[in-house]
């Protein structure tokens, strides 16, 4: 009834009396199969919108003069300091695009979620650090009964 066709278009001349139509299905049946199988589907996960049980000490700021005159960055600032989230706190979603850094976890532990729906759990004594690269959104759980806490450090913009 349909006549013969590939995916790649050669044979789209045939099928219901000239129409492409089954061409045309046999490529949304592979795009609902890729993204899909197994009834898994590719969805976008989001994260907390707001902070809970957070505290923030500032440890140190190099400022914008030093970092131009040490390294040639103009307009930023390099910050280190130590972030603790209480039992059932968490850090809300946010991206990295501009602002690189790195988490050193000095006790308890953080779960990091992110937006593919993957979690990973950085711990105190591990020899890992949580790395913010330009690709990086997250938000932070801590899921423990135990304050958790890391040394963050990282640039970002002047004010």
């Amino acid at each position: 009834m349909f006549g013969q066709f590939d995916l790649g278009g050669n044979d789209m001349k045939q099928g219901m009396k000239g129409s492409r139509f089954p061409s045309y299905l046999g490529i949304a049946m592979i795009g609902i199969l890729i993204g899909g199988i197994g009834g898994h589907v590719m969805a976008r996960v989001k994260g907390p919108t707001e902070h809970k049980g957070i505290s923030v000490t500032e440890l140190g700021i190099i400022n914008e003069e030093s970092l131009k005159a040490q390294v040639g960055i103009e307009g930023f600032v390099l910050r280190m300091r130590v972030v603790s989230v209480m039992p059932g706190g968490q850090i809300a979603e946010h991206s990295h695009e501009t602002r690189p850094g790195i988490v050193k976890m000095i006790s308890g532990e953080w779960i990091e979620g992110r937006p593919d729906g993957s979690e990973t759990t950085y711990r105190a004594g591990q020899d890992t650090a949580l790395l913010e690269d330009k690709d990086t959104v997250h938000w932070i759980y801590n899921r423990s009964n135990k304050i958790a806490t890391g040394v963050v450090c990282g640039i970002q913009r002047s004010k």
